[in-house]
C-alpha cells in the first residue's frame, strides 16, 4: 500500500503531517511506502526535529514549490498552481504510483483537483465527502459533508448508491439503511429540493433495484439516536451540521473539564471515572475517524480536518488504506452499472 501525503495541507502543516506519517508508519506494516509531498527543504528539516529517516525506504519526499492555502478559492488555484502539493501528490495517484491520496488541506481544492486529474466515475455527476459521526449503533457517514454545495436531487441518488456501498464493502453492513436529511420525518416535509430528493429516491427504493434500505426523512437528532448509514443532504447542509457537531463536542468536554476540577470531591471522583471520560473522548473525537472518503472519483481521495492533528492524519491514513484494499471504488462502479440508473 503507497500514500501520496499532502504534508503542506492543513492548519499545522507540515508538523502534523510528518507525525501523522511516522506513527501511520509504526502500526500499519502494510505501508509500502509514503511519498511526502510539499517543499522539500521544510519537509526535510520537519523530519529531522521528529525523527523520521529518510533512509527508511517506505518514506520518500517529493518536491512540490508551491502551497495552496486554506483560504484560497479552490478550483481556480489548482489551475494556477499546477506545482502545488495537492495536485503533484494527486498526480501520483493519477500514474498509479500511490494507491490513495490524503490531505488534510484546501477541501474545494481537493475535490477540484480529483475531479480534473482523476476524473468521475460512469455514472456519477459530482463526487461527495462521505463524513462519520459516531452513533448508538456505530458510525453514521453524512453524505455529502463540503463537496457539493448546490446539489440536484439526482445527485442525492447516486450518493445514497455510493454511500452504501462502501458502508456494505468498508464497513461490512449486509442492508445499509439510508435516511434524507429533512426538517421533520413526515414524507411533505422539508424544502423544494428535498420534497423532489424524497421522491426520486422513494420511487427508486419501490423498483426494488436500491442496495439499500430507504428509512425516509430524518432530522437531526437521528444522526445519534437512529440506526442509520447514510445520511443524505447537499454539501452546504452537511458542512454546517458537521462543523456543528464537532464544535459541540469540544464545547462539551471543555465545560465538563471546568465543572469537574471545581472542587476537590469533584476532582477525586473524576479521577475514578477518568478511564470512562477518556473512552468517551476518543469515541467523540474527530482525530478517532480521521478523514472522509471522497465518493465518486476514479481513485481514493482522503478528505481531512483542517485542524488535524497528527493523530488524525495517522486515522486518515489507515481509512485510505482500509478505503483501497475493501476495493470500495470497484463495488461503486460494479453498483451503479447494475442498478443503470440512466
Amino acid at each position: 500500500m503507497k500514500v501520496a501525503l499532502d504534508a503542506m495541507g492543513g492548519d499545522h502543516a507540515p508538523a502534523v503531517n510528518i507525525g501523522g506519517a511516522k506513527e501511520a508508519l509504526q502500526l500499519y506494516p502494510a505501508i509500502e511506502k509514503i511519498f511526502l509531498v510539499g517543499d522539500q527543504a521544510a519537509l526535510e528539516a520537519e523530519c529531522a526535529k521528529q525523527g523520521l529517516s529518510l533512509s527508511d525506504p517506505r518514506v520518500q519526499i517529493v518536491h512540490a514549490p508551491e502551497t495552496i492555502g486554506m483560504a484560497e478559492p479552490g478550483a481556480k488555484t489548482v489551475r494556477r498552481k499546477k506545482q502545488s502539493s495537492i495536485n503533484v501528490a494527486m498526480d501520483l495517484v493519477k500514474a498509479g504510483e500511490a494507491h490513495a491520496f490524503v490531505s488534510a488541506g484546501n477541501t474545494g481544492a481537493a475535490v477540484a483537483s480529483a475531479t480534473i486529474k482523476l476524473r468521475l466515475i460512469e455514472g456519477v455527476d459530482r463526487a461527495g465527502i462521505a463524513s462519520g459521526l459516531p452513533n448508538e449503533f456505530g458510525v453514521c457517514h453524512l453524505l455529502d459533508a463540503g463537496a457539493n454545495p448546490e446539489a440536484k436531487p439526482e445527485h442525492l441518488l447516486v450518493y445514497a448508491i455510493m454511500g452504501s456501498a462502501f458502508a456494505q464493502y468498508a464497513l461490512g453492513v449486509k442492508q445499509p439503511k439510508v435516511g434524507l436529511m429533512s426538517n421533520g420525518e413526515e414524507d411533505e416535509k422539508g424544502t423544494t429540493f428535498t420534497k423532489e430528493t424524497f421522491a426520486l429516491l422513494k420511487q427508486f427504493a419501490d423498483s426494488g433495484k436500491a442496495p439499500f434500505e430507504f428509512v425516509g426523512n430524518v432530522e437531526g437528532h437521528d444522526l445519534f439516536e437512529t440506526q442509520l448509514d447514510v445520511v443524505l443532504c447537499d454539501g452546504f447542509t452537511g458542512n454546517v451540521v458537521l462543523k456543528s457537531c464537532e464544535a459541540t463536542a469540544k464545547a462539551m468536554f471543555k465545560w465538563l473539564k471546568a465543572e469537574l476540577t471545581a472542587s476537590p470531591i469533584r476532582m477525586l471522583g473524576a479521577k475514578i471515572s477518568k478511564g470512562a471520560f477518556m473512552a468517551l473522548k476518543e469515541r467523540a473525537s474527530a482525530e478517532s475517524y480521521g478523514g472522509s472518503p471522497l465518493l465518486g472519483v476514479n481513485g481514493v481521495v482522503i478528505i481531512a480536518h483542517g485542524g488535524s492533528t497528527a493523530v488524525a492524519v495517522r486515522n486518515a491514513i489507515r481509512v485510505g488504506m482500509e478505503t483501497y484494499e475493501h476495493k470500495v471504488n470497484p463495488h461503486i462502479q460494479e453498483t451503479l452499472a447494475k442498478v443503470a440508473l440512466t
